[in-house]
């Protein structure tokens, strides 16, 4: 027989042990990614007394795999529109964190006198909280459901974002001798003109093609097609020198606005599990208890700087972002601790050659120990507000509760100028970058094929013009809408009818949009031709100017814009349709301690079949239930009739306190396990009713069959194809051979009978 590759028992190791491992920390409720990075060192050469894992090479590329699966799992969960919608508060708290965070993570680790590099790569590790953790600690705690919890995740999920940006950077400067502004700048513009342009191309074709295939896809296809469609961009990304993790990050982000990605994201939830626990685990692989000893003290030093650092500079962030001082706090005591994103980073520095091999174990002895300090950290943030307000003066509370560099804005001139403008920097950036893609496509892969017909290099010419003409037409759409698109929009007609002080500013916006068309276009003809400058100058000024005023191109152009906007809210449209969309008033109380929260009833509840008035939730907990979703469908403004079913989810109005008490009594108000299931089980009998049995001239009811020995008679045999039903008022007589179903001991008690 052949012997199993090394690979299947290294496999089969790493998931038994991780098995066993993670049963243990989910008895002793601790986060299971604790869990695989002890399985990981259980399996690891490190440990002599058990068994180890043969080749570490090919457990690595599984965790590569999973990386590339956790990130696309990432990406599902994200969307653009979500961080359109969060405003700047978000933003200014993420950005304030992951900054000063990061220069504390270089300061330590200059401070012990590592490498430029080390240092770096640590800042970033430094700068990331773990979204799974905190998550999972909210959750644990029962507050996933107050207001700062939703804070909290808002900015985690740009803190993922900005990962993903902070590990592309750090490549782009690890392949440099020494980074600088210059090409920090410029790993900032790629990667903001790829994102751009994946996720247009990516929004105007794959919901099309979903759409077009929706009847052919069951369960299998969809998984098959969308992670082939994750390892495609993943392998793309790394083909125009970005990671592949970074494109699977990408794509799971242009599936998350389909229709279909909620079933995408619970189809991947099972892979992404498999290949993440294997990522852990090769984390686990590298701790090595000798460096830990050798690093104890930078390990103590990194965990205070993380435990001091994101109290302060967290609760600084969420506090100039507009949140008042005792928010602020939570928000920022929550934050402490690293995860996942710092384990990826940490192996990116390694792959690279860029880092210290001590650094990863040293980091990963840091993310234990603040995962475990978790939970305390976040219950530590009120005590020691009301510490500070014991002892800080009145005002100075007052003033730090009045902190913003958000202002709100009112309806001004200056304000119809700012929407305005950044609306036309907006369409000018993304039409910009598709022509820009188009033109590079042309000339990098159809001018050489369409040469290839034209040997002759006198003969090229033909091709030139070919090509040139072609690539006019494809980005002719682009440039037009780039020209007159937001010319006709409220700002510019309210502005214009304002004041004549306005028609200057607002013809060069045109003037400029105009020369910025013709600039691609004089491009095209400059590449491909040997005309004069004044030549190609009037051509292409006159080619912008037919393309405004073509009638064609125009309803092309509003087709395709069309089309996009229709792909961008389609999974809005779907939910609206089925009553899954959230009312308008959320989010929008006046009462800033009052809020909209979702529950979810589990299906063991004691509530089921119960009303609204029998359980009096709003004696109860002082909330009030606004929509119930069931089944794709809801019902607003449910009265005390309406029945709680396993499954539904409730949308609740109350304040932190309110919420949080529904959210335990919820988890409180579930049906044990039946440790006697397997004795429970239900058996079919056939049984003769003879001369003495008790049941002779006894109807159905009158034999207690059903009400003393808790059994069913399916029916009588009397030698038929099928069992004969037994009429309610037929007694029954000896001879009579009825089946019966029933639990073992209940049947046994019928025999006995």
């Amino acid at each position: 027989m052949a012997e199993l590759p090394a690979l299947v028992k290294d496999l089969a190791l790493i998931l038994v042990v991780a098995a066993f491992v993670t049963l243990i920390f989910k008895r002793l409720k601790q986060p299971l990614v604790l869990g695989y990075i002890v399985a990981g060192f259980l399996v690891s050469p490190q440990m002599p007394y058990t068994m180890s894992v043969m080749d570490r090479a090919n457990v690595q590329m599984w965790a590569d795999i999973g990386v590339i699966f956790l990130l696309f799992s990432l990406g599902l969960d994200f969307s653009f529109k979500k961080i359109v919608k969060m405003g700047m508060a978000p933003v200014i708290a993420a950005c304030t964190i992951i900054f000063c965070m990061m220069m504390a993570g270089v300061v330590v680790g200059k401070a012990f006198g590592w490498t430029h590099m080390d240092s770096i790569f640590l800042g970033g590790m430094l700068a990331m909280s773990s979204t799974t953790i905190i998550y999972k600690a909210f959750d644990d705690m029962g507050l996933r459901q107050q207001r700062f919890a939703g804070m909290v995740m808002s900015v985690l999920i740009l803190e993922d974002v900005l990962a993903i940006v902070m590990m592309v950077m750090l490549s782009a400067i690890a392949s440099g001798s020494s980074p600088d502004g210059g090409q920090m700048v410029e790993s900032v513009l790629r990667i903001g003109f790829f994102l751009v342009l994946w996720f247009v191309v990516g929004i105007f074709f794959i919901p099309a093609f979903l759409r077009a295939t929706r009847r052919l896809m069951n369960e299998e296809t969809l998984l098959i097609v969308a992670l082939g469609l994750c390892c495609f961009m993943a392998v793309f990304s790394t083909k125009v020198g970005f990671s592949s993790a970074f494109g699977a990050f990408v794509m799971g982000s242009i599936l998350a606005e389909t229709v279909e990605a909620d079933k995408i994201v619970r189809l991947v939830e099972p892979v992404k599990n498999l290949f993440g626990a294997i990522f852990f685990v090769s984390v686990g692989m590298l701790v090595e208890p000798q460096v830990l000893v050798d690093y104890a003290w930078p390990i103590i030093a990194i965990t205070l700087t993380i435990l001091i650092g994101q109290s302060v500079f967290g609760s600084l962030g969420y506090l100039i972002s507009g949140n008042p001082l005792k928010t602020a706090m939570k928000c920022g005591f929550s934050m402490a601790q690293i995860g996942e994103f710092a384990f990826i980073i940490a192996s990116l520095g390694l792959s690279l050659g860029v880092i210290g091999h001590f650094l990863y174990p040293v980091v990963v002895a840091v993310s234990v120990v603040t995962t475990f300090l978790t939970p305390y950290m976040i219950r530590m943030a009120e005590p020691c507000y009301n510490i500070m307000e014991r002892h800080l003066p009145k005002k100075w509370i007052v003033a730090l509760n009045h902190i913003t560099i958000s202002h709100p804005q009112t309806p001004s001139a200056e304000n119809k100028w700012k929407s305005l403008l950044i609306q036309m920097l907006r369409n000018t950036v993304i039409y910009s970058i598709l022509s820009i893609a188009a033109i590079v496509l042309m000339f990098t892969f159809f001018l050489p094929f369409v040469r290839s017909f034209f040997p002759s290099y006198e003969l090229h010419w033909y091709a030139n013009a070919i090509c040139g003409i072609l690539a006019v037409l494809i980005i002719s759409p682009f440039l037009r809408a780039m020209v007159v698109k937001k010319n006709h929009s409220d700002e510019f007609k309210a502005l214009w009818a304002e004041s004549w002080v306005n028609h200057f500013p607002l013809i060069f916006t045109i003037i400029v949009r105009v020369v910025l068309a013709c600039a691609f276009v004089f491009y095209i003809i400059n590449y491909l031709s040997r005309f004069k400058n004044a030549i190609i100058i009037s051509i292409a000024l006159a080619l912008v100017v037919l393309m405004v005023l073509s009638r064609g191109l125009k309803k092309g152009s509003i087709q395709m814009e069309r089309l996009f906007i229709q792909n961008l809210r389609s999974r809005d449209i779907e939910a609206q349709v089925h009553g899954r969309r959230r009312p308008l008033y959320e989010g929008h109380l006046l009462d800033r301690d009052v809020h909209m929260a979702d529950f979810d009833i589990p299906f063991n509840t004691r509530w089921m079949g119960k009303t609204l008035r029998q359980l009096a939730l709003g004696q109860q907990f002082g909330v009030h239930v606004s929509s119930i979703l069931r089944a794709g469908h809801r019902l607003n403004i449910p009265d005390g009739n309406d029945v709680i079913f396993p499954g539904d989810r409730l949308q609740v109005i109350g304040n932190d306190d309110q919420l949080r008490q529904l959210g335990e009594a919820i988890k409180r108000e579930v049906l044990g396990d039946d440790i006697d299931f397997e004795k429970r089980e239900m058996k079919l009998r056939q049984m003769v009713i003879t001369g003495s049995s008790p049941f002779v001239g006894k109807t159905l009811e009158e034999s207690g069959i059903r009400s003393q020995y808790s059994c069913m008679v399916v029916g009588l045999e009397e030698g038929k194809e099928n069992l004969s039903q037994i009429h309610p008022k037929r007694k029954f007589q000896k001879g009579d051979i009825i089946w019966v179903v029933g639990e073992k001991e209940s049947l046994e008690a019928i025999l006995k009978a």
